[in-house]
C-alpha cells in the first residue's frame, strides 16, 4: 500500500464531505499506456454500432470494457489503497460490478446536471444515507480544461436533487472542475450532481470507471462478462469482487448491444 490506515480514514472522512477524493499520481503511467492502446477499436466498434443518437450526448460515448488481457489486471481493480477507501465509505465485501469508459469527442457539449442513481429511497424525499455505489475513474490521457474535464459539486451526494440543482442555479452550490493526469483517480459517491464538459479537441477523452458498490446492492443493468479462462485465474480477492457477474465461455465475451443506456437521474 502507498497510505498508511490513518491516511486512508483521513481520504474517507473528505469522501463523506465531498463526495470524492483524488488520488495523485496513483496507478502506473506505463499499465494505462497499454489501456490507451488498446482502446481505440473499441470506440470505433461502439461508434459504428450506435444506431441512434448517443444516450450520453453527442459526440459522447459509452464503452464496456472487455475482461480480459490488459482489462483485466488485477493491479489495478484490485488495488489496495483504492479497496481500503470503497471499504471505509461502503462497507466491507464490496462487489465490482462495473469496467467501462466514456469518452467524449470534438463536437460533444455540455451534459445536463443529473446524478448516476436515484436515491436509495426516493420516497422519502431523503437522500441523506451512506454512500452504496462508487465510481472509480481515471483517465487514459491526461486531462485538462480542453478536452472535458470532469465537472461536479461537493456535498450534493446526500442532498435531494431538486435542492442541489436550484443551489446550482442560484450560485449557493459551486461547480468544481478536475483535470487529471493520467495516472490519477478519482474515488466518487455515484449520487453527486455533476456533468460531463465539452471536449474541444481533435483527440478523443477516454475515462475510465471502475464500479464498486456495497456486497447487497444490485444493478443488473450494469454487469462485468467474465470469460471462464478468466475466472479460474482469479485470486480468492479477485474472486470475492466480482462474484456477482457472470462467467461466460470465451467466446462469449464480447456483448452486443449496449445496455447501460438510463444513466442519469
Amino acid at each position: 500500500m502507498r497510505y498508511t490506515a490513518a491516511e486512508h480514514d483521513a481520504f474517507a472522512r473528505d469522501f463523506n464531505r465531498d463526495s470524492l477524493v483524488v488520488l495523485r499520481d496513483h496507478l502506473p503511467r506505463e499499465k494505462l499506456a497499454l489501456w490507451a492502446a488498446a482502446f481505440p477499436p473499441l470506440l470505433q466498434a461502439q461508434i459504428a454500432r450506435e444506431t441512434q443518437a448517443s444516450s450520453r450526448g453527442a459526440q459522447r460515448f459509452y464503452v464496456t470494457l472487455p475482461f480480459t488481457g490488459a482489462w483485466a489486471d488485477p493491479e489495478i481493480y484490485e488495488d489496495r489503497d483504492i479497496l481500503a477507501i470503497v471499504e471505509r465509505v461502503a462497507g466491507p465485501e464490496p462487489v465490482m460490478c462495473q469496467l467501462a469508459s466514456d469518452t467524449p469527442l470534438k463536437g460533444s457539449d455540455y451534459q445536463p446536471w443529473h446524478a448516476d442513481t436515484p436515491a436509495l429511497f426516493p420516497e422519502t424525499g431523503n437522500n441523506d444515507t451512506p454512500s452504496f455505489q462508487l465510481a472509480v475513474n481515471f483517465a487514459l490521457c491526461d486531462v485538462g480544461q480542453d478536452n472535458g474535464p470532469f465537472e461536479t459539486t461537493h456535498g450534493t451526494h446526500r442532498m435531494d436533487k431538486a435542492k442541489a440543482l436550484a443551489g446550482i442555479a442560484s450560485g449557493a452550490i459551486a461547480a468544481h472542475r478536475y483535470p487529471m493526469k493520467m495516472g490519477d483517480v478519482m474515488i466518487r459517491d455515484v449520487r453527486a450532481v455533476h456533468r460531463g464538459t465539452p471536449n474541444l479537441t481533435d483527440q478523443p477523452r477516454p475515462m475510465v470507471v471502475i464500479g464498486y458498490s456495497r456486497r447487497w446492492y444490485f444493478r443488473p443493468e450494469v454487469q462485468i462478462r467474465i470469460p471462464q479462462s478468466g475466472w479460474e485465474r482469479l485470486s480468492p480477492l479477485g474472486r470475492s469482487l466480482l462474484r456477482h457477474n457472470p462467467v461466460v465461455p470465451d467466446d462469449a465475451l464480447v456483448q452486443g448491444e449496449e445496455t447501460y443506456r438510463s444513466f442519469a437521474y
